[in-house]
């Protein structure tokens, strides 16, 4: 004998739901209709249903399930699988151990959630985590001085880490971008810590200079970090006596900004290590090019000799290249930008008034019936004070004679200054054949890739400073940790693009350019998602920090069952269709990723 539900279907109204018995007498079989349970709810007859075929029903889901613990997990999935994809464990070290463990959890918590070591092995450890990063990696409880342990080890690791990182991301005749920033420090206990050049702009601030290397497309490769009062041109030494060594590249080509890679750094570093390289000339340079060569000044001929920058002969937005007895052995690519022309002639005016509103402010203190200034000495020294607020002093002839203030602009010297506004010259080692013309304007300019990586180190993502630690080795430690860090938001950039504010079709952008001296292009798919702030799909764009926001989400549930509260299971979330795109364009599961010690 058995009781079960049955949906008889009418031709004109809703099925009748019937609860019925049936057994066997015979031959036969036997159905009797015990109630009409039609006029139910749907989830009491599904009840109904459950329990006659063997299960059991709750008032309440509560009573059925229980979530012992929720972890943000999305977010972890994101970058954890995406390490896992790059063989990262791997790239830190060949064998797996706690140290290894412990540096790719607080790499990622790094992207994830910036934060002290302290803060961060909060996180980690199960009684207090933050998210399912700790669970996923199996460490355990995590202490601070765990980490502090593990940055040591970090340090000792880091050459042989930056030397796969270069096999991997460089080949021969390859570029490197090279730069430096500075990050200030709170109070003085790091040896490293020194007054110096701050481009924070926090003044009384120690710091610590760091140098970036990185492929021709911004991939980081290496750190180094220098005392604070280390000079820019001073770090060029240290990094190419280590170069060859460090990445074991026979030829290849250092990019820095001209007031890194001097004329001095180039004789002195470059050159007996005959190393090619990228950088530009100074303005006191690009002055030197307006003059004849004295061997050819010296010469007698039909036509006079000229210098070898001619700036009228300017073609906007191409690039000319020359040559020039100053600097043997060198390409000189000139660029005229004429926006930057525009900008500079506009910006010099304005200079130039405002000089003369303090020029008119001064002259009526001169003579101004009371309290005016008086004494010659005291005047010029005021003069000097004032006059030169915006640099503009070297443009102005001032006479004070008596009581009377006059001036008058230099005409000339103005226009000996204009003559060289938007133009740029950039010089290179290289050949024609190694490293054409527009290529190597190119490279230069590829320099802001180390910009934004400094950006993305101290600002808006990874959040390098304020350092909470104050040894030199845990100084050092911690920065490189940071560009690790930033090696896998580079990545994770490229492969979310579609869904962020960055351009996922570069190609089609760069095609847009006829000269590397033209303002850099979006491509249309990119113009079109920012002006909708919608992809293709429609799904909403969003930057990397509020998508890994959104990651974090989806949730990893640790659930137990009524009949077996002994039992913890984890059941990750259902992800929305913003989350599943963005693990499809990671090609990472987020189910897949739990691992299945993680049932207890």
């Amino acid at each position: 004998m058995a009781f079960y539900v049955e949906s008889i279907p009418n031709r004109n109204s809703p099925p009748a739901v019937l609860l019925r018995q049936a057994w066997r007498e015979g031959k036969r079989i036997r159905r009797k209709t015990i109630a009409n349970l039609s006029k139910l709810p749907p989830h009491t007859i599904h009840a109904i249903r459950t329990v006659l075929k063997g299960g059991v029903a709750f008032p309440s889901l509560d009573q059925a399930v229980t979530i012992r613990r929720s972890l943000p997990h999305g977010h972890v999935a994101a970058v954890l699988g995406l390490a896992r994809q790059l063989d990262f464990p791997r790239l830190l070290h060949r064998a797996p151990s706690r140290n290894r463990s412990l540096a790719l959890a607080a790499i990622c918590a790094r992207l994830l959630q910036p934060a002290s070591k302290l803060a961060t092995a909060r996180s980690l450890s199960p009684d207090s985590a933050a998210c399912s990063l700790g669970r996923l990696l199996e460490l355990g409880p995590v202490s601070g001085n765990e980490l502090l342990a593990m940055l040591d080890w970090l340090r000792q690791r880091q050459n042989w880490i930056q030397r796969s990182l270069a096999r991997r991301h460089l080949g021969a005749g390859t570029l490197i971008l090279y730069d430096v920033t500075s990050a200030y420090l709170e109070g003085q206990c790091c040896p490293l810590a020194a007054f110096g050049y701050n481009r924070d702009r926090k003044r009384g601030k120690l710091q610590i200079v760091c140098g970036l290397l990185c492929a021709a497309d911004g991939c980081p490769l290496a750190v180094e970090v220098f005392a604070g009062n280390t000079a820019d041109p001073a770090t060029v030494s240290v990094q190419i006596s280590a170069l060859r060594k460090r990445f074991g590249i026979t030829e290849l080509a250092l990019v820095g900004d001209r007031g890194m890679l001097t004329t001095a750094r180039i004789r002195e570093d470059l050159s007996p290590a005959k190393l090619d390289w990228v950088s530009a000339l100074k303005t006191s340079d690009i002055r030197q090019l307006l003059k004849v060569p004295e061997a050819e000044a010296g010469q007698a001929g039909e036509q006079a000799a000229k210098a070898p920058l001619q700036p009228d002969a300017l073609v906007p937005d191409q690039v000319a290249e020359i040559r020039s007895p100053e600097f043997p052995g060198e390409r000189l690519l000139v660029c005229l930008n004429p926006r930057l022309q525009q900008e500079r002639a506009r910006k010099r005016e304005d200079l130039l008034q405002a000089t003369e509103r303090i020029l008119e402010e001064l002259a009526g203190k001169v003579r101004r019936g009371r309290k005016p200034w008086r004494g010659q000495a005291a005047i010029n020294r005021r003069l000097g004070r004032e006059v030169n607020r915006y640099k503009m002093e070297k443009h102005f002839q001032i006479q004070l004679k008596g009581r009377k203030l006059s001036w008058s602009r230099k005409p000339e010297q103005i226009a000996a200054e204009a003559r060289l506004d938007g133009v740029y010259v950039v010089r290179t080692s290289l050949s024609e054949q190694a490293l054409g013309a527009d290529a190597a304007v190119a490279a230069y300019k590829a320099l802001a890739r180390v910009e934004r990586a400094f950006r993305s180190l101290k600002t808006t993502q990874l959040e390098l400073r304020p350092l909470y630690v104050y040894s030199a080795e845990h100084v050092r430690g911690h920065v490189f940790l940071c560009m690790l860090a930033y090696y896998l938001e580079w990545h994770l950039r490229r492969r979310l693009a579609p869904l962020l504010f960055e351009d996922s079709e570069r190609a089609a952008a760069q095609a847009q350019r006829d000269s590397p001296v033209e303002p850099a292009q979006v491509s249309p798919a990119a113009e079109a998602k920012a002006a909708s702030k919608r992809t293709a799909e429609g799904l909403p764009v969003q930057s990397l920090r509020t998508l890994l926001q959104h990651l974090g989400t989806l949730t990893l549930n640790y659930v137990t069952l009524a009949q077996d509260d002994q039992h913890e299971f984890p059941l990750v979330a259902r992800p929305t269709a913003l989350q599943a795109k963005a693990f499809a364009l990671l090609d990472v599961d987020p189910e897949k990723i739990v691992s299945s010690k993680l049932a207890s």
